[in-house]
């Protein structure tokens, strides 16, 4: 069998131009190779295609964002367990996180809170089994144990606003008292870094702990009302820790911004990190689609959308909507309240349900204060039962 192919496949390669289908031999040579290239037109594209994808694999960072939006993330806005997720319990005796959800919590705090070099601050050591303990009166206890060993130690105030605070004042208060060790301890840091690299791990959980801090004092102004404090925190943190783009603090940023209806800024930062090589989420998608949708939406009515076609600016609004919901389609369902809204999960998948629950839960009042959005969602959401057509067709199609 192998034989007989080899000679099948010389016989190909050998014949004369009079013996390939397609090719008539009465044609100049100039004819016989353009109608030879005109077949194989589609074929050359498609593979340059391919090679030029290669070739932009690494300036756009293709497989780290495919791999980077179908992963576990921390929610950007998780809520505090002492002061909001205690609540839950306390009113239906149930728990509102799963083991799943603490388990990867207790990992993300090892990660950032903790490093090699504890064992030369005793409070740390202490500290270091405090963030391991899934019990949550033993971690409360060993933060106090840890804070009399040291009264500076930043990440024993943290788990106390955390976990013991039972309301935001509380747990701003105890970030405040974290802020003040926090910056003490970075500035030392700051100063070992170079003399080896046990001292520069020990910067890296500083600042860890530091962003961390003056991240969730910003999430507390932001829930006490003080929301231009939240917003001035939130920029200064992202223009001193420029890499740390990975905590996601924009989507806090954005969602403050759109409290005080500063939609000129929030299209700015929509404008920064709404780009092919960052992640995208939810809060990015949907935000953009809300900006749109804001133009047209208090005029829009489908039945005379249906008349006269869609305006450019309609248009504009409709394919935003169709890009949100081809990132994540569990989103509408929320936002049109289909779903019943339950709290918000302390990590979420990306694309997944409990992105769009974490979503939903701080963004529906936004898309309820822009009037004839939802119906604008609607209509363009349920036109396509669930799916996306492109917009040419019709909004009934949409």
């Amino acid at each position: 069998m192998a034989d007989r192919g080899g000679v099948g496949e010389a016989a190909a390669v050998g014949a004369s131009p009079a013996s390939v289908p397609g090719l008539n031999p009465t044609l100049g040579w100039r004819e016989r190779l353009r109608a030879g290239l005109a077949g194989t037109g589609a074929s050359l594209w498609f593979v340059a295609g391919l090679v030029l994808l290669y070739a932009l694999r690494i300036p756009l960072r293709l497989c780290e964002n495919l791999a980077a939006e179908w992963k576990v993330w921390r929610n950007p806005l998780n809520l505090f367990r002492g002061a909001e997720y205690r609540r839950y319990t306390w009113v239906t005796g149930k728990e509102p996180l799963t083991y799943y959800d603490m388990n990867l919590s207790a990992q993300d705090h090892q990660t950032f809170f903790t490093c090699d070099t504890d064992f030369l601050r005793p409070s740390d050591t202490v500290m270091q089994k405090a963030w391991r303990e899934r019990n949550p009166p033993a971690r409360i206890k060993a933060a106090y144990q840890a804070l009399e060993l040291n009264n500076d130690c930043a990440t024993a105030y943290v788990l106390l606003a955390e976990e013991e605070a039972t309301t935001i004042v509380d747990a701003e208060r105890l970030f405040k008292q974290a802020l003040k060790a926090g910056e003490t301890i970075y500035r030392q840091s700051q100063q070992c870094q170079h003399q080896s690299p046990q001292h520069e791990a020990q910067l890296r959980r500083d600042t860890n702990v530091l962003v961390y801090i003056k991240r969730r004092l910003a999430m507390c102004a932001r829930k006490l009302g003080r929301i231009r404090e939240a917003v001035k925190i939130m920029r200064d943190l992202m223009k001193e820790f420029p890499p740390l783009t990975m905590l996601n603090i924009h989507e806090n940023l954005l969602e403050s911004l759109l409290e005080l209806q500063a939609y000129a800024d929030v299209q700015a930062v929509l404008a920064k990190y709404d780009d092919i090589s960052l992640p995208k989420s939810a809060a990015i998608c949907y935000t953009a689609a809300l900006l749109k949708t804001r133009t047209v939406s208090e005029k829009f009515s489908p039945e005379t959308a249906s008349r006269r076609g869609l305006s450019t600016a309609e248009i504009n609004a409709v394919e935003a909507i169709h890009r949100a919901v081809e990132f994540n389609p569990h989103v509408p369902k929320y936002l049109l309240e289909m779903k019943s809204l339950i709290l918000p999960p302390e990590h979420i998948l990306k694309r997944g349900d409990s992105e769009a629950v974490a979503y939903a839960f701080f963004h529906l009042q936004h898309w309820k204060r822009i009037e004839g959005a939802l119906n604008l969602l609607q209509c363009t959401w349920e036109g396509s039962a669930g799916t996306l057509v492109p917009p040419t067709l019709g909004i009934l199609r949409l």
